[in-house]
């Protein structure tokens, strides 16, 4: 009570910042003894006033309760300006996942990013750094996990995607919804700043397609769509309710060189570049006339490491539309012969054709624009060029 009490007067302004140096230490001491209580007193010295601005008083002594004092047994020290963190990336193996822990291992080094999945890995994933066994169920798993690698932000990449999930809604719903839960309420009891993509998906045909906000219906008709709403709400809750940085960018279709398609709908403009350049022709599951939001890797990657990084102050929204460029099979096919001129197409569309009717044509991401300073780097002559040189030298080894 006498916690909550010297809590209470801070959050009103009745300690000023000199006294408060001497209250927050003899509060961490009491509740976790002396072999913590300098990294506590800090961490509440730091924190307090950056809470008593977002949070009303009357409500601080009981969010404080719950976030410090009861029970918890994480090391409370928060990473500051310039400091080095340690990151957990899950379903690291994906299309996303490799090229992300490449980049940030250039940039914080090696040790500092922990690559993780159910499936045994390459060797050469195995060489580049900490990769480890992480089952996005088991919670008792991941908490493991955190404690002993000391995790500072978490990257959540483990999900179905958008055509495989429709064939197994079961599994889908495990791993896209009680996973996330499971990572939403690591973030909150560790403190992490968490990250959680979403999609095009999340948008249904009752959403404006051209464009597409960021604040707009959605109702999506597929269990990867409804599953992503569900985690940008959850993770906007968290964020209102607990504290907890949550941070969560809508990504359009993502074309990589690095990575085999994943059974998403967007898939066919990654797929299209491997068979052209093997085979000499492509077989399209989307008419020709289909408009989808695009992004080549390197964009993608860059965007989510802006948003991680920027401060949270700047950040207005909690869910943000990224965008590139948008194009339809037909669009890529043209851009694409500029540079294999003799490749053959066919169109047989299937059931995907009726997910990406219900999905955005073009995305508005003028709120990341201005926010942040989101900017893309590649437009769809660029794309193609980067790809085709990509898989060539890589068929060309083979």
């Amino acid at each position: 009570m006498c916690a909550v009490f010297l809590l209470s007067l801070i959050a009103e302004g009745n300690i000023v910042k000199p006294t408060m140096s001497v209250v927050c230490h003899n509060l961490s001491q009491s509740f976790y003894g002396s072999r913590i209580s300098m990294k506590m007193s800090r961490h509440l010295r730091e924190n307090i006033w950056t809470w008593k601005s977002v949070t009303k008083a009357r409500f601080f002594p009981r969010m404080v309760g719950v976030r410090f004092f009861n029970g918890m047994t994480t090391d409370p020290v928060v990473i500051e300006e310039g400091d080095t963190p340690r990151v957990l990336i899950t379903g690291s193996l994906g299309q996303l996942g490799t090229g992300l822990a490449k980049i940030l291992r250039n940039k914080y080094g090696r040790d500092n990013v922990i690559m993780s999945d159910i499936i045994k890995a390459p060797k050469q994933i195995v060489e580049s750094g900490p990769y480890i066994y992480a089952d996005i169920l088991d919670f008792k798993n991941l908490q493991e996990i955190i404690v002993t690698h000391q995790i500072d932000w978490l990257i959540h990449f483990s999900a179905l995607l958008s055509a495989i999930g429709e064939h197994n809604v079961p599994l889908a719903m495990r791993v896209n919804i009680e996973g996330l839960h499971n990572v939403m309420e690591l973030a909150k009891q560790y403190r992490l700043r968490i990250f959680v993509p979403s999609t095009i998906g999340a948008f249904g045909p009752d959403s404006p397609r051209n464009p597409t906000p960021d604040l707009c219906v959605q109702r999506p008709r597929t269990i990867y769509g409804v599953s992503k709403v569900h985690g940008e709400l959850l993770g906007e809750y968290y964020q209102h309710k607990f504290g907890v940085d949550f941070r969560c960018l809508r990504f359009p279709g993502v074309i990589s060189a690095d990575t085999h398609p994943g059974g998403g709908t967007t898939d066919y403009a990654v797929q299209i570049f491997h068979d052209v350049i093997k085979q000499g022709n492509f077989q399209c599951y989307l008419r020709p006339n289909t408009r989808l939001p695009m992004m080549y890797i390197d964009d993608c990657l860059r965007s989510l490491i802006e948003v991680m990084e920027v401060p949270e102050e700047k950040l207005k929204l909690r869910t943000y539309n990224v965008a590139a460029v948008s194009f339809t099979p037909e669009e890529v096919v043209q851009a694409l012969r500029k540079l294999i001129p003799e490749f053959r197409i066919s169109y047989h569309p299937d059931s995907r054709q009726d997910i990406a009717d219900s999905w955005p044509e073009v995305f508005d991401d003028s709120n990341a624009r201005n926010d942040w300073g989101w900017k893309h780097e590649y437009n769809i002559d660029r794309l193609c060029q980067v790809m085709v040189d990509k898989l060539q030298a890589k068929y060309a080894k083979k």
